[in-house]
């Protein structure tokens, strides 16, 4: 690693040039510009003795792909460079992020307090995965500090949020839930989801946060053209990830080759970062004047209840909006089907404007009744804007909402 990209000077430079340089030295790899992807599943030693200091940690290097890989040692560098973290590992997903370090953390017995509301696949996985284990899942409004205080307990040993909340856009105040959490239990993990920002939006870890998971899948990626996450903390704490959680409980690996197309995505990201917010902008506030449309959920709008909030941990708005239209479930399902440029599709953070409908798609894992009690509305839309020129993307969802 260069001198510039090492630790120690991680934040002299801006975010944008360590986005393309962190974790990576030309000189170290033959002159290439870009890293090597390294296609192997297995390292050879040059005796016995250096295996097994390997295996045993006393010595550096690689030995089986299953825990690391040289291409995605350069992406995990840059990550936790980016979060401004000691160390971080790349995952197979999202999910398999989040399952790899809660796998880690948390034993019969303890208990996980959370949010009250979480991207569909992770309610499922606290739900119906680690509730099946003895792990007591406990849920607060984190917007509300004294609901919170009142459900930590002894037992308490990771509290865990998105900010802002897929889908509904509630915006959770970092800095204050990890002085809470801190002040009841200074042992315990604070964890956040990072994905709908990133680090070029926010840091949770420089607020208060111990760890933070990413979906590399969305905006780290931005093409929509794989699956991939990443865990991002103390050095310590990912180890013990990478060789519990990764290694022997999910097995959930990612791929050199996948490494290389988020390595692609990041140089971008900041650029990206900027359009996607300048659209988002644009489109709620065309949104919150537009008489067929009954709320916007957008932290950029002056008047969101967490504008504020926003303000104080987020560098810009982001690329997420939600909204209620006046005709409830049917007008939003109208106007889903009458797109003609935007698409109907999961996923967020790519290129292209993604609309979807979460009650029957990302969240629909939660019942009717569940998300009822955790802030999901049958008729809420969720908008991931896209890097299209926004007035096209205005033009399309005008039309959609004509009658």
């Amino acid at each position: 690693m260069s001198k510039a990209m090492s630790s120690g000077n991680k934040t002299k430079l801006s975010f944008a040039t360590r986005s393309v340089h962190a974790g990576y030295d030309s000189a170290d790899n033959q002159g290439s510009l870009n890293p090597p992807i390294y296609m192997t599943s297995t390292y050879t030693f040059d005796n016995v003795a250096q295996g097994a200091g390997r295996f045993s940690g006393d010595e550096p290097g690689h030995f089986y792909s299953r825990i690391s890989n040289p291409t995605q040692e350069v992406l995990e560098t840059r990550l936790a460079n980016l979060e401004e973290g000691e160390a971080a590992l790349a995952t197979a997903s999202g999910m398999g992020a989040i399952s790899a370090t809660l796998w880690t953390l948390v034993g019969p017995g303890d208990q996980v307090l959370v949010d009250k509301t979480l991207y569909g696949c992770t309610f499922s996985f606290m739900e119906h995965g680690l509730k099946k284990f003895g792990v007591d899942i406990c849920y607060a409004d984190f917007t509300d500090h004294a609901d919170v205080k009142a459900k930590l307990s002894d037992k308490t040993k990771v509290v865990y949020f998105e900010t802002p909340v897929n889908p509904n856009m509630r915006v959770i105040d970092i800095a204050a839930i990890s002085a809470l959490a801190k002040g009841h239990n200074n042992d315990l993990k604070v964890m956040v989801d990072n994905t709908y920002c990133t680090p070029a939006l926010q840091r949770p870890l420089t607020l208060g946060a111990d760890l933070v998971v990413h979906s590399a899948t969305k905006y780290l990626g931005g093409h929509g053209d794989l699956i991939a996450g990443a865990v991002v903390g103390d050095a310590e704490t990912i180890q013990q990830i990478r060789l519990f959680g990764l290694k022997d409980m999910t097995g959930a690996v990612i791929s050199p080759m996948t490494v290389f197309l988020i390595l692609r995505g990041i140089k971008t990201l900041q650029l990206r970062m900027e359009r996607h917010c300048q659209n988002a902008q644009a489109i709620a506030e065309m949104l919150e004047a537009h008489p067929a449309v009954d709320q916007v959920f957008f932290p950029g709008l002056k008047n969101d209840p967490y504008h504020e909030i926003a303000c104080k941990q987020m560098d810009d708005f982001g690329g997420m909006i939600a909204l209620e239209l006046k005709g409830g479930y049917e007008a939003g399902v109208r106007m889903l089907n009458k797109l003609k440029l935007a698409k109907l599709a999961v996923s967020l953070g790519d290129a292209e404007t993604l609309i979807q409908h979460p009650a029957s798609m990302t969240h629909s894992v939660y019942t009717l009744e569940e998300r009822a009690k955790h802030g999901i509305t049958e008729g809420l839309v969720r908008i991931s804007a896209g890097l299209e020129a926004v007035v096209d993307i205005i033009a399309d969802l005008e039309q959609a909402l004509a009658e």
